[in-house]
């Protein structure tokens, strides 16, 4: 029996929903590891070191495909390396809301990288995203006292830098046609190893002292949860229109939200809440730039 057409939909949007949950709360099983002993980047290198012997079982074939444009997923390795470890280092580090709002930043980045290195013409509309953005991160980085608003820990530097790293690996994914998405993800996966391995060695951080139990228990997760959430984004955002998508995983900021409103004593000041809302209103509306040309080049035309 063929699908019908509300299941045709109704399952890609569940696929992100359940991917952009999982990411949301993702702070949690990272701060009960770092409970047990398991600190953020051995737990990071545990999860991708799980999620890669995975995929080598099941999708190893597709390996060759990263020689058709090795820059490429050398490229996509290194960026999902950063994006991943520097953003659960700031979920342990920083408040969960702040952390997430400054990680969906990505969307001013990915315009900025998209004028400078892949020629896309910018129009007034997306200026006008480009400004909001920048008002909300003024509104949360902003201090009492500070004069030039401005990253004021290790937490907001990391999660702005992974919104950066996302922003290049959404680039990079977009210029590597010639690669299939198992490969993709392969390397997407190899590069978190790489990047906190690398990570581990430079700070000479020590074999964490958690037991075998709880390491045992990382890699399941690992296994597991991290696999599915992928492949739950890779079909969902394969099977429906980008700007839907990129809508959908907003979702990510509920969950987080909802999560540690529930299970933790953080608060988010009011101007973090006007920041935070000035940068989903831009990330939400970046979404569907490309599918908008048309009307953005009207804009252009009556400015």
């Amino acid at each position: 029996m063929m699908p019908s057409k509300h299941e045709t939909i109704a399952l890609p949007v569940l696929a992100l929903l359940f991917s952009a949950t999982i990411w949301g709360v993702m702070w949690y099983p990272l701060r009960l590891f770092e409970a047990q002993g398991l600190g953020g980047l051995w737990v990071t290198f545990i999860f991708f070191a799980a999620a890669t012997a995975v995929g080598m079982t099941l999708m190893s074939a597709h390996l060759g495909e990263l020689r058709k444009q090795p820059w490429i997923a050398l490229g996509i390795a290194l960026a999902s390396g950063w994006t991943n470890t520097s953003f659960n280092l700031a979920m342990l580090e920083g408040n969960i809301l702040r952390m997430l709002l400054l990680f969906y930043l990505s969307p001013l980045w990915a315009t900025l990288i998209g004028r400078a290195f892949m020629g896309e013409h910018l129009t007034s509309f997306s200026i006008l995203l480009l400004v909001i953005s920048v008002l909300g991160s003024l509104f949360m980085l902003w201090q009492p006292g500070m004069m030039i608003p401005w990253p004021t820990d290790r937490a907001d530097w990391l999660a702005i830098g992974s919104g950066m790293g996302f922003a290049i690996l959404n680039a990079l994914v977009r210029q590597g046609q010639q690669i299939n998405i198992p490969a993709k993800m392969l390397a997407s996966w190899f590069g978190v190893l790489l990047v906190a391995g690398i990570w581990i060695a430079i700070t000479g951080t020590m074999w964490p002292l958690a037991d075998l139990e709880v390491i045992g228990a990382a890699a399941a997760f690992g296994a597991v949860v991290i696999v599915i959430a992928t492949l739950s984004v890779q079909y969902g955002v394969t099977h429906m229109p980008v700007h839907r998508s990129a809508v959908i995983l907003l979702f990510e900021l509920v969950a987080g939200a909802i999560s540690a409103w529930l299970l933790t004593d953080e608060v988010i000041t009011a101007k973090e809440w006007l920041g935070g809302s000035l940068i989903v209103v831009a990330a939400a509306i970046s979404a569907r730039l490309h599918f908008r040309s048309k009307f953005c080049q009207q804009i252009d035309r009556a400015a």
